[in-house]
């Protein structure tokens, strides 16, 4: 369940901190990935990163339902969307993965999530990265005070669609601050009229924090969750990618605290 919105005293050190740490993890395993590397294997790099730097895996005893995530990082390959389970799966050539990052640092969090190719990736895929990506700095230019929460979520969807690809509806994105999953909720596709008061058309205040991060998929929209209750796959087994970013409200524009170097 998520929590209110905290609203962030400027400047926060411990949030950038946070943020950072997610940054320079992600770039550090993003630097390691290559086939034939386990998933494990990057799951520990990261996590000794983490701890290095003084901060704690946010996504390690992570509770839902009865199900706790054991890891650090969501580590996502190919067909699965997010929250992919490290373990002794082998990176091969063309595979594309997704490295989903969550720190906590003094009580603050930062969040982010990158998807790499693997090796050399079919154009067709890499043209699939781009447009996410894409999509996540159109999204971001609109993460303004007293914008509102539907400007960004079309501005992914409508770049996303014009592409030929389709937008996630059953995961979204998050307000973030003293705990990983705040409101507002912050979807990447506007909501049909029934579906509206799940995800509110709230205003964007100065001071909050958010984490914005669309999953599009080659094909269908259409998700569903494997037996292990995590891994959350494309309904047809078409790729998927994920790119994430913690930003900063700002009365003169949004500022990425995970921006990477």
């Amino acid at each position: 369940m998520e929590s209110a919105a905290v609203h962030i005293p400027g400047p926060n050190h411990d949030i950038e901190k946070a943020c950072r740490i997610v940054a320079e993890t992600i770039m550090m395993v993003g630097s390691r990935i290559q086939p034939g590397i386990t998933t494990i294997e990057l799951d520990n790099i990261a996590e000794d990163n983490i701890l290095s730097s003084n901060g704690k895996p946010a996504f390690k005893g992570y509770v839902v339902g009865n199900l706790e995530f054991k890891h650090s990082l969501c580590i996502s390959v190919n067909e699965e969307v997010v929250h992919g389970v490290p373990g002794a799966r082998i990176l091969q050539e063309g595979d594309i993965v997704s490295i989903d990052c969550g720190v906590e640092y003094n009580g603050w969090f930062g969040d982010s999530a990158y998807t790499f190719p693997v090796g050399t990736i079919d154009k067709s895929v890499q043209d699939l990265l781009d447009a996410t990506k894409e999509s996540l700095n159109l999204g971001v230019r609109q993460a303004k005070s007293n914008n509102k929460v539907y400007d960004l979520a079309r501005a992914v969807q409508t770049h996303v669609e014009k592409h030929g690809y389709s937008v996630v509806r059953q995961l979204v994105g998050h307000g973030i601050g003293t705990h990983l999953h705040e409101d507002p909720a912050i979807p990447n596709f506007v909501p049909p009229l029934l579906q509206r008061s799940y995800y509110p058309n709230e205003k964007l205040r100065k001071g909050q924090a958010i984490a914005i991060e669309p999953m599009v998929n080659l094909g269908t929209y259409n998700v569903r969750t494997l037996s292990d209750g995590w891994t959350v796959v494309t309904a047809d087994k078409k790729p998927s990618a994920h790119f994430e970013h913690t930003v900063l409200i700002e009365d003169d524009g949004p500022v990425i605290l995970t921006l990477m170097d």
